[in-house]
């Protein structure tokens, strides 16, 4: 027997996954998780008996309902399902799936599509991380409109644009910016930078760690002894950060850093944690815009004296880059995150019923 659920299987940025209304899944979080593994065919490494893909990436999922904040018209519960084990991580957030949110939302009835204008915006509250995001949505003539001609890196053709606004994610999961208190700390003989800023990582520089900062994935993947040395700082990262034994967590997420190609970029390097993301986080990508623009980080772009106002930050991935614009104001000589903006695209895949096998996967 297998039991039946609506599914709406959607690219969101450069990452895939089901979402569903939170209506559709089991209430009990446990009883739920078990449902995600199965959907995505976990634990397994290419997940042939579920939706998932075999990679992090593709190992995503969406969960959306009305909002039960004033402010905000939906909440999105964001889940990280492991590809090799039968777990289920909601500590973090995915802004490429975020892109998702906002047409998912208008087509399902969440949210009504402005009939007189060109967008509509919804207003998302994240559940994981506690804070707002207005995502603005191509809407022409009342309807979702997901062709376009914008193209992103990492992922082929184009399509419609989606604006997403990030306005309070600075220290909504360790309740501070810099959550040890300190701009740069030294950890096991290394100068690093412990930021929650969208996400919540451990920025590393490239040249401490006998690197480039260009590498592949590939390359970074294959260097044993680079990731067992990156584990061994993100878990003290983890404890320093307040966040306790992080070993089971994907969360802080290690990356590596250097100097971009011009004034005004950086390369980035982002973990999931234990692996090199073939192009780049959307919330990992604010948080190293995010560092670069502030002064006294190991990614603070020298190039650049902080400066109040808006700043655009390219932040250069294996698969291209990806544009990021963050507003800093200035209070007596301190400089304060105010929100970030950048674009991503979305697309519908399928729409239909999933079958889930009731011998779900213990979690």
């Amino acid at each position: 027997m297998s039991t039946n659920i609506p599914c709406v299987l959607m690219r969101g940025g450069t990452s895939r996954g089901p979402f569903f209304l939170a209506d559709w899944l089991p209430r009990d979080p446990e009883a739920r998780d078990r449902t995600l593994i199965a959907a995505l065919g976990s634990p397994h490494e290419l997940q042939i008996d579920g939706l998932g893909g075999g990679n992090s990436l593709t190992s995503k999922v969406a969960i959306v309902s009305r909002s039960t904040q004033p402010d905000c018209d939906v909440d999105y519960l964001f889940a990280q399902v492991s590809v090799q084990e039968a777990r289920v991580d909601t500590r973090p957030n995915c802004g490429n799936m975020l892109a998702g949110v906002g047409p998912f939302a208008i087509e399902q009835g969440l949210v009504p599509a402005d009939r007189e204008g060109q967008t509509t915006t919804v207003r998302v509250y994240n559940v994981n991380t506690r804070s707002r995001i207005d995502v603005q949505v191509c809407t022409a003539g009342g309807q979702v409109h997901y062709d376009g001609d914008v193209r992103i890196d990492g992922v082929q053709g184009t399509a419609a644009p989606v604006l997403m606004n990030f306005l309070d994610a600075w220290g909504a999961v360790t309740g501070q910016i810099f959550p040890t208190g300190q701009r740069i700390d030294t950890i096991q003989g290394l100068q690093v930078t412990c930021i929650d800023a969208a996400q919540v990582m451990v920025l590393l520089r490239a040249a401490d760690l006998g690197l480039r900062g260009d590498e592949t994935p590939a390359e970074l993947d294959a260097n044993t002894a680079l990731l067992t040395r990156i584990e061994a700082l993100r878990l003290e990262a983890g404890q320093r950060m307040g966040m306790g034994d992080v070993t089971h967590s994907v969360l802080p997420k290690p990356v590596i850093v250097s100097p971009g190609t011009s004034p005004g970029s950086v390369v980035s390097r982002y973990f999931t944690p234990h692996q090199c993301h073939r192009s780049h986080a959307v919330t990992g990508a604010i948080g190293v815009a995010a560092a670069s623009v502030l002064p006294g980080t190991v990614a603070t772009d020298e190039r650049h004296a902080p400066a109040a106002g808006l700043r655009r930050v390219e932040v250069q991935h294996p698969a291209g880059r990806i544009q990021v614009e963050v507003e800093l104001s200035e209070v007596d000589g301190q400089f304060k995150l105010v929100q970030a903006a950048l674009v991503r695209t979305a697309r519908k895949i399928l729409e239909g019923t999933l079958f889930v096998p009731e011998n779900a996967p213990a979690h």
